[in-house]
């Protein structure tokens, strides 16, 4: 891997005219052994080495395949052209990236969008998506290596050059997206030893002054004044008591969309899960510090949203605290009463995230008043069974919130499916023994359950949607994209969610 990815400073420079030591990278589709007219004149400079490099054995362009062209050249396969989209182009950055690791290369110009079709997008959002997959790709956990490490020390910073000055805005917006996902990536891998309650608001505090932000934190005692009976009674066991982290991106001009309108992002953030006296068994605990990572994705799309300085007021809470089992831990049979008033029979303390999300849902209808709420959390295992590993659960109260959020979806390739929210769900919610319970006395629908027992806690007239991400929040095994961790989804889905405000 490269220590960091950067956008050269320098002009940009036509890919006929390379730097010294510098490759360039060109595209080229499989099953095409001509050259696209694009890179005719290309060739001219590179001495005809592109037209026969497409033409060598055993080249067979496919999606993020690699090959040289003569001294200084690179041919990258894009796969099919009629298959090709901004999803491909990534997976073609991430193995780009991994090539010209194997290279020890330390400079490429990017020319891949010479070659790709308008209908896939403008060369900006091309080269947004392809850097967004190199740096991604390059990314891994590395914080905690020590003597006896066998990952070999990073290569020097990898330097990417635009073929053309117009194209330097896409490549930096992927930049920013990409290294604002591997920030939140970097934050959900953090073990529990480390990242507790306390560590969050440490964060969000520095956060917020590297990047400008504003930042609140409600401790143990005020969340127990402001009768927070969720955030409490989950954390409580804990000798890290949690908290409730409100950070603020109040950009000085918002967009005509956007004026007078306020975004809320909910992040669930169990900084570890015991299950608490409903136990996880069976090793089923190992991993559970990835319980945070729809707190994470929220931190991370804040994160971008700051870089970017997108002209939206965006508010962020993140309810923190860590699931533990203690003498002074809530239980089974015990009835809570919530910010918003909603009493709570406690049926499973491992169903403690909608608990803490609850708090922090009706305190953004209460004291935020926003004009739409979004929240993302590691929910249910159940959303997993229903979804596996290729897509989040949605379910939103509005239609135009919906779509906003399906094409964000569509165009940042971190995809949603939608789930049915009825009264029926909600009615399933009620306890014998109090308004409701945290979970129902069997799994029917039990992704729905959680969405259900959320819904009694935001305001009917405020659109929201509620994003279950425990299928795609991290992979078991090496992917394109990712290694083994923490996928840090959801930052570039909702920072994408909020540029829509700001066209």
């Amino acid at each position: 891997m490269f220590r960091s990815i950067r956008i050269a400073s320098s002009p940009a420079r036509p890919p006929g005219k390379p730097r010294a030591g510098s490759w360039t990278s060109t595209g080229v589709f499989a099953g095409e052994t001509a050259l696209p007219k694009a890179l005719r004149e290309l060739d001219t400079h590179a001495n005809g080495e592109l037209a026969r490099a497409v033409k060598a054995p055993g080249f067979k362009a496919d999606a993020g395949e690699v090959g040289r062209a003569g001294e200084r050249h690179l041919l990258v396969g894009l796969g099919k052209r009629d298959e090709l989209s901004l999803k491909t182009l990534r997976t073609v950055g991430g193995r780009l990236v991994r090539a010209l690791d194997r290279m020890r290369a330390t400079s490429l110009d990017l020319a891949i969008s010479l070659s790709v079709p308008a209908s896939v997008g403008s060369a900006q959002v091309v080269v947004q998506a392809i850097v967004e997959g190199m740096v991604l790709a390059n990314w891994r956990i590395d914080a905690f290596d020590g003597i006896a490490t066998k990952n070999e020390k990073p290569l020097p910073p990898l330097v990417l050059h635009p073929h053309d000055k117009s194209m330097r805005a896409g490549m930096e917006r992927g930049l920013a997206l990409a290294e604002s996902a591997n920030y939140a990536r970097r934050l959900a891998a953090t073990p529990p030893n480390i990242c507790n309650p306390t560590f969050i608001a440490q964060e969000a505090r520095r956060l917020a002054r590297e990047m400008g932000l504003k930042v609140k934190v409600i401790d143990f005692a005020e969340a127990k004044r402001l009768k927070m009976g969720g955030l409490v009674s989950v954390g409580q066991a804990s000798k890290h008591k949690p908290c409730l982290v409100i950070l603020e991106h109040s950009p000085k001009h918002t967009s005509k969309k956007s004026r007078a309108k306020t975004i809320a992002l909910v992040g669930k953030t169990i900084t570890y899960d015991t299950g608490g006296y409903s136990l996880k068994i069976n090793n089923t605990m190992k991993g559970m510090k990835y319980d945070k990572s729809g707190g994470m994705a929220v931190l991370g799309a804040m994160y971008a949203i700051a870089t970017l300085d997108l002209p939206v007021r965006v508010v962020a809470l993140l309810p923190a605290a860590e699931n533990m089992v203690a003498g002074d831990a809530y239980r089974p049979d015990d009835i809570i009463e919530m910010h918003n008033g909603v009493s709570v029979e406690v049926t499973n303390t491992d169903a403690e995230g909608r608990l803490v999300l609850a708090d922090a849902l009706a305190y953004a209808s209460r004291t935020v008043k926003p004009d739409l709420i979004v929240d993302l959390a590691t929910l249910t295992g159940g959303v997993v069974v229903a979804l596996g590993s290729w897509c989040a659960g949605l379910f939103c109260n509005d239609e135009k919130l919906k779509t906003r959020l399906l094409d964000a979806a569509e165009r940042t390739g971190e995809r949603l499916w939608e789930l049915p929210l009825w009264t029926d769900h909600k009615d399933f919610m009620r306890a014998k023994h109090a308004d409701i319970w945290n979970s129902g006395p069997k799994r029917d629908g039990h992704p729905i359950q959680g969405a259900a027992f959320l819904s009694y806690f935001v305001d009917e007239k405020i659109p929201w949607a509620h994003l279950d991400i425990a299928g795609v929040s991290d992979v078991e095994s090496d992917t394109d994209l990712f290694v083994t961790g923490p996928t840090g989804y959801g930052v570039r889905l909702m920072t994408e969610f909020v540029s829509g405000f700001a066209r």
